[in-house]
């Protein structure tokens, strides 16, 4: 009777055992089975952050939900040029089926990579300058996406209401950065043509940031910042400079102008997120990258401190209050 009793529970145990290593296998092939969505996104602050958020969006309406029917495996290199290498290497190595690089370094990471994995940019400023893509139309590779294209002339026609009788004006962006110097060179060429003159202040890190402000404040009239992720992420210490100047400084997306900023005439980094996110579900759909249009987004919105404006004493022209009023916010 012993006997049978012990081997009555030993048989018990090892149905029990059974069953769970079962489940646990199923389980991790259920998890192999999803496709994997690698995004590398290059730095924290918040226009990158609301590319990322757009990106989810863009897949969920594609219907391409995390833990449902996709993995996605996030990573952030927080400005290390080294981990954007590590951590583009390892999305290789884990087979996803499709990556994604938030900002041109984490862009180019991926591009980097042996093999051909598909490549979608997530807003990137100068697809063809940063060797991405061969053109927008034609792609040609393994990379496509979408085109961060900030409406510059606008941007200029709002400087220009608020400072009719502006003359000299700088502009501050990081030397390294491939798409903030070509934004740049379109800012310069517009501005020239409206007899501005440009005085270029460039960074090679937000330590530089403090100084370049300072020598910057007593030598111009106003202060643009294109798309630029080194001077984002020092932007308070440039506004702590600029405020102290009275010199007003106006980004080139709506991020900066909540921190501080006086106005833009932007693209939503969410909407180019969510376009990027779009044509990431078509990839995994089975498109070939190579036959996808690299995307513009021309809906432009514009954005207000209000708050920033007055501390400046600067007027807000009625016409900008109206175009913030039908197509864009304005912060009290």
């Amino acid at each position: 009777m012993k006997k049978l009793v012990t081997t009555i529970i030993l048989l018990f145990i090892f149905l029990i055992t059974a069953f769970f290593v079962e489940s646990n296998d199923n389980a991790t092939n259920n998890s192999a089975s999803k496709p994997i969505v690698g995004i590398l996104q290059t730095v924290s602050h918040p226009s990158l952050d609301e590319i990322h958020r757009g990106i989810i969006a863009g897949l969920k309406e594609d219907g391409y939900v995390n833990h449902k029917n996709i993995t996605i495996d996030f990573e952030n290199a927080q400005g290390d040029q080294s981990n954007l290498k590590s951590m583009s290497d390892r999305f290789i190595q884990k087979n996803a089926k499709v990556t994604i690089g938030i900002a041109t370094p984490a862009a180019q990471a991926l591009a980097n990579e042996p093999g051909k994995t598909p490549v979608i940019m997530g807003a990137i400023s100068d697809p063809i300058g940063s060797g991405l893509v061969h053109s927008l139309e034609h792609p040609g590779g393994k990379v496509t996406g979408v085109k961060d294209m900030q409406p510059i002339k606008q941007q200029l026609d709002l400087i220009q209401a608020f400072l009719p009788k502006l003359k000299d004006i700088g502009v501050l962006y990081t030397s390294s950065d491939d798409s903030s110097t070509s934004e740049f060179k379109e800012f310069k060429r517009l501005a020239q043509q409206r007899k501005l003159r440009v005085h270029p202040y460039t960074i090679t890190s937000t330590n530089d940031i403090q100084q370049v402000a300072q020598t910057m404040a007593g030598q111009v009239q106003a202060v643009y910042v294109p798309t630029d992720n080194t001077v984002a992420s020092g932007f308070s210490s440039l506004i702590k400079i600029t405020n102290q100047a009275h010199l007003p400084v106006f980004p080139a997306v709506d991020a900066m102008v909540k921190s501080g900023g006086v106005a833009a005439t932007y693209v939503s980094q969410f909407d180019m997120g969510k376009a990027t996110g779009k044509i990431a579900a078509e990839v995994l759909k089975g498109k070939n990258p190579s036959e996808i249009p690299v995307k513009v987004i021309h809906n432009y919105s514009t954005i207000i401190n209000e708050k920033a404006a007055n501390e400046l004493h600067l007027q807000i022209p009625t016409a900008i209050i109206k175009q913030a009023q039908k197509k864009g916010s304005i912060i009290k």
